[in-house]
Order: structure tokens, then C-alpha cells, then sequence
């Protein structure tokens, strides 16, 4: 027996996690993520899905984060019903998460034609096409219908796979933000079983709030992330020192911090991490903005799943406090509150998605921050390759938001120490333990560089083969 394996997305690059399975005639989906790049490669690339809906009997989703679930939307709006399977905390994320990305897409649609048609009075852009959203708020309800919630170590036979033929999969903490796991897929046809664990994202040790990854099951073969595979992480301990100096130095600047921070996960580590450095009085108390409708609803989600916490988080709230706010905070809902900020004539600090400058309101406060030298924008995770975060994080002179060009004077930092995904050594030591039973790795959701120097590595520790898989790339494992 055998699967057939198909990498749709997250090849040879850092987004838009999507890969097939094909065993005794059922088909699965390992993650159903939105490509984060450039604006019509992103658009083309995303509306390809794998395979039609109509062939397709399940979705297993490894965790929220948009690159890995945002195209759920699409898939249910090309027609797909049946189960969608994620942890309970996953499935609350995604009811928040979908609806934003949905939100989003209707948004920048609608900015983007109203641009054009001020272009178009001007004898500008008169043979551009319209723009469509790539699915609607209707598409991520219609999706989040299908959800099918699944507790950790529980094994469950998906839909339309029986004992003998097809899939069960089994979850296990992977330690990257709150409900995110790995998941081995035990694959039976002819009597025979397979078993092959998708890393989905690793996580790595002692973050805030978030619990160390479990070890990795017994497999035979591994579909493994690479984002830091030619990287080493500084440790995570002394980021808060590292925090309290640039802040610091910003408000002796008279400048303000704009901090690009995914919704889920990395900016309630953030504030976590603020809500300490006031506490310790190492940082002074001015005003700091979560400017996210996003992110105020998702630490609504942190606050419900206590049972996810770290003994970090926990000890917060043994001694009756929020890690999540406080007097000084203030979570921002409305775009009248988002805009008033710009009038801000004092040092503040806001955070706001998305994380990668993609979209969102972040744009917003970027455009108003990058030209002038006094402000600070600070990196606070991995930024994908022809994304503005990447621009801002490579300090090129000039940078686009919205489509126009603008300076890049601002001071440019990041704290990476807070990133989510494990490095080199990390993700070697996690896959230790599962190593000498492996025939085969496959490496995704890193770029050229880190999958190589990572491929290298594993090749030379555990003398494995190694693959580095393009979209598209088909293989069959097993007996």
C-alpha cells in the first residue's frame, strides 16, 4: 500500500501551507492556507486549490494562523461540505480569524476600486480590470459550519475512510501558539498501515504563555517546516531587556512605536511582555494601543482557553491579573479610534496586525510613521519574502504602502528572539526522537536557502533522505 502525496502550498516557501493525501481512494488536506505575497501572484496562486471540493473528504488544519486555514473560506465557497478537524481551540481562533481575513478581502476590493476609479478621472488606470474579493464573510461562515472539533491524543477516523481503508489522524501539541499541533496520519489500505506526522509549525521552548511542544511521534515518514532551517535563534530570555531598551530610547526620541504583530499569539506575548516591564517599572507608562479588532477578539479566546497556558500565564492569574491588560492598555475596535492615533503628538505604542504588513490596519499607521526618524518600527516575527515586512525589515529606501512609494526613515529593529517556529537546532532535536524508525523527510514551509542548509543537516546527523518539494510535486511512500 501507499500514499499519494501532492505539496500545493508552503513549497520552496513560507506560506500558504496546503498539501494532499491520497489513500485507498480518499483524498485529505493538510492545512487549507491563504499565500502572502505580492498582490496578483497572491491572487492567482490562491484561487488554485489542490484539488476540486467535490473530490475532497476532509481537512485536517494543524493550527489558526491565516497561511495555514485562511482559503477555507474559498474551498467552501467552490462547494466543499464535509469536515473540517482542529483542536477546540483551533476552531475558536478560526471563527474570529476567518471572518477578518473575509473582512479584509472585502476591504481591500473596495479601497483598491475606489483608487482606481480617482485614477480613472484622471485618464489613469482605464484598462485595468475590476477587483474581485477572493471570497466573502458569507464564504468564512459557510466554512466555519464545517468545523469538527478534536481534542489532543485522540485518535479520529476521518470522513469516509472505515478501520481498513483510508485515515485516522491523532494531534499532539506542537508548542507554536495556542491549539496548534502536529498530527500523525496513519494511512491503511490492503492490510497494511502507514504512518507519516505533519510538523505542521514547531514551536519552540519557554515562550510566553504558550506550552513546550510534545515530542514527536513514531512515524515513517515526516512532512517537516524549514522557516529557520539555516537559523539560530537568540535565547528568548533576555528579550525583555531587549524591549525595555527600545522603547526606551524611542520615547527619549519623542517618536512612537508601530509594532507589526500577528493577531494570534505573538501580540499577546507582547503585551504579556509590556504588562511585566510596567509592573517592573523598567519601561514608563505611556499609552500602548492593540489596533486590531482582530486581536481584541482573539484575546478574548487566549482569556477563554486557560487550559492552554504555560506556568508563566498561570501564575498571572493566580495572583488575579490579566496578563492580557491592563489601566495603560487600550484595545481599539473602531476605524474612528484607529485614526485618531495619528494625531498623537506624545511617544505610544501600537500594536496591529497583520504581522507581515500585508493588510489590515497596520498599513495605516506605517504610512503615517516610516518617513520620520524619530519613530520606531519594530519586527516582531518572520517576515516572507516580496512582503512589506520584509521591505522594512531589509531597511530598503524606499518602500510601497498602498501602492505608493514612501521613505523609509524611520529606526528599524526586531525582536525575532519571540519567534514562534523553532530554529535549526530546535527542529533537529525535536525530530530526535522519531528519527532512526524515518525513510523519508520532506521539507516545506521554509525558503530555498533555510530548506537546504536544513536538508544538509538532517542528511549529515540522521543519514535520511531528504526532499525539497516545488508546488505541484507529486510522490507516493509506503510498501
Amino acid at each position: 500500500m501507499s500514499i499519494r502525496l501532492q505539496f500545493w502550498g508552503a513549497a520552496q516557501t513560507v506560506t500558504g501551507s496546503s498539501h494532499h493525501l491520497e489513500c485507498a481512494g480518499q483524498h485529505v488536506l493538510l492545512d487549507c492556507g491563504l499565500f502572502q505575497g505580492r498582490r496578483q501572484q497572491a491572487r492567482e496562486i490562491n484561487s488554485q486549490l489542490a484539488l476540486p471540493a467535490a473530490q475532497l473528504n476532509a481537512v485536517v488544519l494543524s493550527h489558526a494562523h491565516i497561511d495555514h486555514s485562511g482559503n477555507l473560506p474559498l474551498l467552501a465557497k467552490q462547494g466543499y461540505r464535509g469536515p473540517i478537524y482542529m483542536t477546540p481551540a483551533t476552531v475558536d481562533l478560526c471563527e474570529q480569524m476567518l471572518k477578518d481575513s473575509a473582512h479584509i478581502q472585502e476591504s481591500d476590493a473596495e479601497f483598491i476600486h475606489k483608487r482606481r476609479n480617482r485614477r480613472r478621472s484622471v485618464g489613469l488606470d482605464e484598462g485595468a480590470p475590476a477587483v474581485e474579493p477572493l471570497y466573502s464573510q458569507e464564504d468564512a461562515v459557510q466554512a466555519m459550519e464545517l468545523f469538527i472539533p478534536v481534542k489532543l491524543h485522540q485518535p479520529q477516523l476521518l470522513a469516509g475512510s472505515t478501520a481498513d481503508a483510508g485515515f485516522t489522524v491523532t494531534s499532539y501539541d506542537a508548542g507554536h501558539m495556542l491549539g496548534s499541533t502536529c498530527v500523525l496520519v496513519e494511512a491503511r489500505e490492503q492490510g497494511q498501515t502507514t504512518r507519516l506526522v505533519f510538523s505542521g509549525d514547531v514551536g519552540r521552548k519557554q515562550l510566553p504563555i504558550i506550552r513546550d511542544p510534545e515530542a514527536a511521534p513514531a512515524a515513517e515518514y515526516l512532512i517537516m517546516e524549514s522557516t529557520y532551517g539555516n537559523r539560530l535563534h537568540q535565547p528568548v530570555g533576555p528579550v525583555k531587556k531587549k524591549l525595555a531598551n527600545l522603547v526606551n530610547r524611542t520615547v527619549q526620541n519623542g517618536g512612537h512605536i508601530v509594532m507589526p504583530a500577528f493577531a494570534v499569539g505573538r501580540t499577546q506575548q507582547v503585551v504579556m511582555l509590556l504588562h511585566e516591564l510596567i509592573n517592573e517599572k523598567a519601561i514608563p507608562d505611556i499609552p500602548i494601543f492593540v489596533d486590531s479588532p482582530l486581536a481584541v477578539n482573539v484575546t478574548d479566546v487566549f482569556r477563554k482557553h486557560e487550559e492552554e497556558w504555560d506556568e508563566g500565564a498561570r501564575q498571572f492569574a493566580s495572583l488575579a491579573q490579566d496578563p492580557f491588560g491592563w489601566q495603560r492598555l487600550r484595545y481599539i475596535r473602531t476605524v474612528e479610534e484607529s485614526k485618531a492615533l495619528n494625531g498623537l503628538r506624545v511617544p505610544f505604542i501600537v500594536i496591529s496586525a497583520s504581522g507581515m504588513c500585508e493588510a489590515g490596519r497596520v498599513l495605516h499607521h506605517l504610512k503615517n510613521s516610516v518617513e520620520n526618524p524619530r519613530n520606531l518600527v519594530l519586527i516582531t516575527g518572520f517576515q516572507a519574502q516580496n512582503t512589506l515586512g520584509r521591505a522594512i525589515v531589509q531597511r530598503q529606501p524606499e518602500v510601497k504602502i498602498f501602492g505608493e512609494p514612501m521613505r523609509l526613515r524611520a529606526q528599524v529593529d526586531s525582536i525575532g528572539e519571540l519567534s514562534g517556529h523553532a530554529d535549526q537546532r530546535e527542529l533537529l532535536q525535536w525530530m530526535e526522537p522519531m528519527a532512526r524508525a524515518l525513510k523519508k523527510v520532506f521539507l516545506v514551509h521554509g525558503e530555498p536557502d533555510a530548506q537546504q542548509t536544513l536538508k544538509a543537516e538532517i542528511e549529515k546527523l540522521y543519514k535520511l533522505d531528504v526532499i525539497c518539494p516545488k508546488r505541484g510535486d507529486r510522490y507516493e511512500v509506503g510498501r
